[in-house]
């Protein structure tokens, strides 16, 4: 496996392409703008989409989802409880760069479901806190976490936006993320890596 970092957007979000070496599938992570340069990054490894998988709907990971999904025929992942976020311009905070956008999921998700896709095992936990639906991607056999915006390299995300909460926000990472191997690798949605054992370490919010 093999994993591209990509900062898109007007605040610096972190898309991932997560890459099965031996077959060139590969899964997109939280595309949340520049389109076209993921296309042109595609297309330039050789590599064949197979999902798009969102962390979270707030429109910093999600504006280029759609463009992506068509243009591979893909299917767009969200867990169960992120709909009325992607749907609802104020709750997917679009409207604070002057947009009204409703965005969409084609496949919902629960809480501690095992994802096949690409020749990867990926479980799905399910972290509110930061938005009601907002999940976490684990590949326990990589040593893999992508925790979008609900933990950063000593921060979690922030629990001011519609649905937000940072009781739950907390009590979701301890009960959902610390308890996972101190060597687990952290691909937070913005800003740097870290791992579990660090943030269990050092995480002044935990």
């Amino acid at each position: 496996m093999r994993i591209e970092q990509y900062c898109v957007g007007q605040v610096g979000t972190n898309c991932y392409f997560i890459i099965n070496e031996e077959t060139k599938e590969m899964l997109i992570i939280d595309p949340g703008d520049s389109a076209q340069m993921l296309v042109e990054k595609i297309r330039l490894g050789a590599l064949i989409p197979k999902a798009i998988l969102l962390t979270h709907g707030h429109f910093d990971h999600v504006m280029a989802a759609q463009e992506l999904a068509k243009t591979f025929d893909l299917k767009i992942y969200a867990h169960e409880e992120e709909k009325d976020t992607l749907n609802h311009p104020g709750k997917n905070v679009s409207a604070m760069i002057g947009r009204q956008d409703s965005y969409h999921a084609d496949i919902f998700v629960k809480d501690g479901e095992l994802l096949q896709l690409a020749g990867m095992e990926i479980k799905v936990l399910h972290t509110p806190g930061h938005t009601p639906g907002g999940c976490c991607y684990y590949l326990e056999k990589e040593q893999v976490l992508f925790s979008g915006d609900t933990l950063f390299c000593q921060s979690v995300g922030r629990t001011d936006f519609p649905g937000g909460s940072m009781s739950q926000i907390v009590r979701s990472i301890k009960s959902k993320l610390l308890v996972l191997p101190d060597e687990v690798k952290v691909y937070p949605g913005h800003m740097d890596l870290t791992t579990i054992g660090m943030e269990r370490r050092q995480n002044p919010f935990l």
